[in-house]
């Protein structure tokens, strides 16, 4: 944990936030912003700052992220239709929490390109 990680002290139980789903290796938060009818995001327990600082260790916690992501727009109705899964990195990319996260985003069409 980082002192000042807002994703950290949320999975943590120092700020209150309602998980939708939990593990041992992800929680799983509704978006506060939402920018699509289901705007989730899959949040590793483990504290990575950026997708830059991901390594080989941390495999099996990303490939896990994406059967979480998958499991829960098939639960929530909306693996059919489609879904996507994002993950910014850096201030250019519009990553504004410091702790590697991946938004599941579905329940309407999505454009291309996105951004």
């Amino acid at each position: 944990m980082t002192d000042n990680c807002l994703f950290c002290k949320i999975i943590a139980g120092e700020i209150p936030g309602k998980f939708i789903y939990e593990d041992d290796r992800v929680v799983v938060l509704q978006d506060i912003a939402p920018q699509a009818p289901h705007h989730y995001l899959v949040v590793p327990r483990k504290h990575i700052r950026t997708t830059l600082e991901l390594t080989a260790e941390d495999n099996e916690l990303v490939g896990h992220v994406y059967q979480v992501a998958s499991r829960l727009a098939e639960k929530h109705g909306f693996a059919k239709e489609g879904f996507r899964v994002v993950n910014n990195c850096n201030e250019g990319a519009g990553q504004t929490v410091w702790h590697v996260h991946f938004h599941l985003l579905g329940g309407r069409t999505m454009t291309w390109p996105p951004g």
